[in-house]
């Protein structure tokens, strides 16, 4: 079965209602249920235990695990959902580790890496980040490259995330990793083409137990967008298929 949370402003909660059409219209959903909730709290009580989650607003995810329990979290996303002032969707996955929710997470894809404001946090405890691209961070004093996507290969990184997180997962993937031009999400996108994320999930699949899984961040953009209708359908292929 297939859990649909309408979760956030108008914009997510059409995307996602405009998502069952889309996989039922490809014969690719047939027992689904569909979980409203204004409060994310709330969540955790209301949601079934699922293979795979379609949700708006990627503050969903942090109800969907209180509720899973997973011991580590993988999420492909274009930020790294970090911020640490209150809670909200670029925050969730920073309450989440320090309310230890879970135990560990890793970051893939991620471009937007620092906070926004002054008075803003960046979590760093019991987290790793993989970029994108190639950025670097001050560790005493002196600065050190990340593991990005764009320098090193894939296999290393999966294999670090496996050493780090260990085998039990639950993974999360923020359709706003993928480039502009897909437009499925509301906020900055990332820099993933559709056959990159593919790769990536399917890296993940062959080298993690993936507890459960959700696709967050749709918007009623999709709509309008073949190449974002085209990804969505593929995206959740791979993360239903064997």
């Amino acid at each position: 079965m297939v859990t649909f949370i309408p979760f956030g402003e108008k914009p997510n909660k059409e995307g996602v209602m405009y998502t069952i059409d889309l996989l039922k219209k490809n014969k690719l959903i047939e027992e689904f249920m569909i979980v409203e909730s204004n409060n994310v709290e709330l969540l955790a009580d209301r949601v079934p235990l699922d293979k795979c989650y379609i949700i708006g607003e990627h503050l969903a995810t942090y109800g969907v695990i209180k509720r899973i329990k997973p011991p580590s979290i993988i999420s492909i996303d274009a930020h790294t959902d970090l911020m640490h002032d209150y809670l909200d969707h670029g925050s969730w996955l920073a309450y989440a580790l320090e309310e230890k929710v879970v135990n560990r997470a890793a970051v893939i894809g991620s471009v937007l890496m620092i906070p926004t404001t002054e008075g803003t946090s960046l979590w760093t405890r019991r987290v790793k980040i993989f970029p994108a691209l190639p950025r670097t961070r001050k560790i005493r004093g002196k600065w050190k490259a990340y593991k990005s996507l764009k320098i090193s290969p894939t296999e290393e990184i999966i294999a670090d995330m496996r050493k780090y997180l260990g085998e039990e997962v639950y993974l999360t993937v923020d359709m706003d990793v993928l480039k502009p031009e897909y437009k499925i999400a509301r906020f900055q996108h990332g820099e993933l083409t559709l056959g990159e994320l593919l790769e990536l999930i399917e890296e993940i699949k062959k080298n993690f137990k993936i507890i459960a899984c959700d696709i967050a961040e749709i918007s009623d953009r999709i709509k309008r967008s073949k190449l974002g209708k085209k990804a969505l359908i593929e995206v959740y292929t791979a993360l239903m298929g064997e």
